[in-house]
């Protein structure tokens, strides 16, 4: 079992930064993969980016490629979501979520959650 706490996010004007945290309790949690999702309102929950858990390989959406990095210090348990050059669109709910099994790009295929962290890009 595996309990997951996201926090960082805020308000910022187009064009900044914001890094938000992924917290996890429970045991090994440094063998889950891990990935951020993010919602607006009305829209599907969609994948953002994900990292394997020895931190080696990490997968992006195209529309983030390029501006957000994925992190992750198992020693801390803690996944980072570095988000650069943001965009009134990237404003969204921003989930994370952690699997035991094969990491993937859609919702079901993670098993655990955290409660979200609000990101609002407005001028």
């Amino acid at each position: 079992q595996v309990q997951l706490v996201e926090s960082g996010g805020g308000s910022v004007q187009p064009g900044g930064s914001l890094r938000v945290s992924c917290a996890a309790s429970g045991r090994s949690f440094s063998m889950y993969n891990v990935a951020w999702f993010r919602q607006a309102p009305g829209k599907e929950r969609e994948f953002v980016s994900s990292i394997v858990w020895t931190g080696r390989t990490t997968f992006y959406a195209d529309s983030v490629k390029g501006r957000f990095t994925i992190s992750r210090d198992n020693a801390k348990n803690t996944v980072y979501l570095q988000m650069n050059s943001l965009r009134p669109e990237d404003t969204a709910v921003y989930y994370c979520a952690a699997t035991e099994n094969r990491i993937g790009r859609t919702p079901a295929s993670y098993d655990y959650w955290g409660q979200g962290t609000q990101v609002t890009v407005s001028s």
